[in-house]
């Protein structure tokens, strides 16, 4: 059981896969798979209904169609460091969508906000009109 942004996730709905690492690094990237790839199904977790949809309504290519989140880990040289990282990935996802969004309250002008913006709107128009060429 692994605690992530206040959220206990089984290990068993975590699924690591040493793939090798992309651009350059010699013959250590052409024969080890140091890369981790971390999947992660949304909809299938224990995380509560209201994250995970929060989670999924996030604009995020990692996630798929059916709402699986993968997430690749692959700038360090050992699977162990990419793993960490991976997992920090998903720590940081998850904490940017542990609250709601604070609902936006609809504001109105005040009269006198108002008054002003008209006042100062007629005074720039007669300003305007005292620059016209007289006929």
């Amino acid at each position: 059981m692994l605690t992530l942004a206040g959220f206990n996730v089984p290990e068993q709905e975590l699924e690591f896969k040493a793939v090798r690492s992309q651009g350059p690094g010699g013959q250590n990237v052409n024969k080890l798979a140091t890369a981790i790839q971390l999947r992660f199904d949304i909809p299938a977790s224990s995380l509560p209904d209201a994250v995970k949809r929060r989670l999924l309504k996030t604009a995020d290519s990692r996630i798929s169609n059916e709402g699986v989140l993968v997430l690749k880990a692959q700038s360090h040289r050992t699977q162990e460091r990419n793993r960490t990282e991976a997992l920090e990935r998903l720590e940081q996802l998850l904490e940017s969508v542990r609250h709601a969004p604070k609902a936006r309250k609809k504001t109105k002008p005040s009269k006198a906000a108002k008054k002003k913006r008209l006042d100062e709107k007629k005074k720039r128009g007669e300003l305007k009109k005292s620059r016209a060429k007289p006929y």
